[in-house]
């Protein structure tokens, strides 16, 4: 049935490291009726930094995709790379390029932050402990390095609110990016003044919470477009287009793929997130789980690991594969790789915390051939990740529900496969393309209906209405558990080399 051709759409933006990617929705069915989509610069941690000029001008270049849709859309709404530290002065000019989550040169000052406080007053106060990763510890950065810009700060925003910030002049941000921040407590709801002033303390300069935004509810509108703008975009003169409050990229991804309680979502792009849906928080002083807030008013705790994708990417480049014949090449050897088993921390490691980390190789043998490499960085990839599933469970996150395995990885059905026999239970991979983009999609069309329905519901609905295909385990569970053991043994004895000499 073709959509109402008067019936409101809306737009969902997922603002990544790589690229803008959007999607107009038909609200009421959940199809996607167009799709834009723009590069953004490319970074090469440890130093990884944007201009955040450079995704507007993505997202008016992807925009300019989907002109005979735009005069349609009613409701927009941004999700966005957590935790990237954007500075503006008075004037809404950036300060420096933002630095983004996978820039670890702040990693002295959360050593600093932590030993401060100690781990576990860090876990109760804002639900987790900042790694280089967390927006306060790249705010230390800057206080420590260049203290002379906080003079003339004026906002500080994450990546997903510059752009919300530029659609409707709002400073505003929303519970669930907010809470990746490491200074503001989703279980208190509020900002911790105290764990930003020990941030800017090298700097001797307060934080005014002027600096941070207000924190948006669920399905609180950031604001309108102004009928101007809106027309110089595309969207038509007269239309009057709400913004929603976005959120940070895994929460609208768990919007996207209807993520209920008890399911967990392993996401497999540039980095890797691993993460549940809970009706309660979490605060874990391992600091393996960060206990974020999600976009529904509940509670998502995440582990994220920096190395998925483009650890894959390499190897398919050693081996001189496309992605096709890479996967091919793994399935020609048996499961554990002939012994050869890759600890895959290329650009250092989040979780477990070790930035000065390097990626290792195994267990090689004059048998070991491109097969067994290939068969070995997926199940290095795999491990990595599993290993944040079992910390889930640990820090008392439930996790029996459906295991859904998203993000441009999925596309690998040999991939998803060496998964589910990891992992010894089943692994689902939804038919929704764009996860992100359609959950942010899913918020602006709750924003839009403005009578409490939640955007868990209509993201939910969405989804349930393409059947999922399901991997089950097929390898034996002794072996499953030697391959992985033989990965946990690898992550111990790497250790004293992290930083050293190469």
């Amino acid at each position: 049935m073709s959509p109402d051709p008067a019936r409101p759409l809306v737009l969902g933006v997922d603002s990544s490291t790589q690229s803008c990617t959007m999607v107009v929705v038909d609200p009421e069915t959940g199809a996607v009726l167009g799709r834009g989509a723009a590069a953004h610069p490319p970074t090469s941690p440890p130093v990884s930094e944007q201009n955040p000029l450079a995704w507007w001008h993505a997202f008016t270049e992807a925009l300019s995709e989907l002109t005979g849709l735009l005069p349609r859309v009613g409701a927009v709404a941004i999700g966005g790379q957590q935790h990237g530290l954007v500075l503006l002065d008075e004037t809404g000019a950036p300060l420096r390029d933002a630095k983004l989550w996978n820039d670890t040169t702040s990693a002295p000052q959360a050593e600093r932050l932590v030993s401060a406080l100690g781990a576990d007053v860090w876990a109760a106060r804002i639900g987790s402990v900042p790694v280089a990763a967390f927006s306060i510890t790249k705010l230390a950065w800057v206080a420590e390095h260049e203290p002379e810009l906080l003079a003339r700060l004026a906002m500080v925003q994450l990546p997903h609110d510059h752009l919300t910030w530029r659609l409707t002049g709002e400073h505003v941000t929303d519970r669930g990016d907010a809470s990746g921040t490491g200074w503001w407590s989703p279980s208190v709801g509020d900002l911790d003044e105290e764990l930003l002033d020990l941030a800017l303390e090298p700097a001797g300069t307060p934080a005014p919470p002027e600096w941070f935004g207000r924190v948006l509810g669920p399905t609180d509108a950031a604001g309108r477009m102004d009928p101007y703008l809106a027309a110089k975009l595309g969207f038509g003169m007269d239309a009057e287009v709400v913004v929603g409050p976005g959120t940070g990229d895994n929460m609208a991804g768990a919007l996207g793929i209807g993520l209920g309680p008890g399911d967990v979502a392993i996401s497999l792009g540039t980095s890797g997130t691993v993460y549940a849906s809970s009706t309660t928080p979490t605060a874990d002083a391992t600091g393996a789980v960060a206990g974020f807030a999600d976009a529904t008013g509940g509670f998502l705790p995440l582990v994220c690991t920096l190395n998925a994708t483009r650890v894959l990417d390499t190897a398919k480049a050693w081996l001189g594969r496309s992605h096709a014949e890479f996967d091919e090449l793994a399935a020609s050897s048996a499961p554990g790789a002939g012994g050869a088993t890759l600890l895959p921390y290329f650009d250092g490691e989040r979780t477990p915390n070790r930035p000065n980390a390097r990626g290792l190789v195994a267990g090689l043998s004059n048998e070991t051939g491109p097969a067994e490499l290939a068969r070995a960085a997926l199940e290095g990839v795999t491990s990595g990740l599993l290993a944040g599933l079992d910390a889930l469970t640990s820090a008392g996150a439930t996790t029996d529900g459906r295991v859904l395995l998203i993000g441009g990885g999925a596309r690998s059905a040999r991939h998803a496969q060496i998964f589910a026999d990891l992992a010894g239970r089943p692994v689902s991979v939804p038919v929704v393309d764009d996860a992100v983009a359609v959950g942010a999609a899913a918020q602006a069309a709750a924003v839009a209906l403005a009578d409490g329905t939640s955007p868990a519901t209509i993201g939910a609905d969405w989804a349930g209405r393409g059947a999922p295909v399901t991997f089950e385990p097929e390898l034996d569970a002794d072996r499953a558990a030697a391959i992985r053991a033989r990965y946990d043994r690898i992550v111990e004895v790497s250790a004293p080399f992290d930083g050293a000499d190469t």
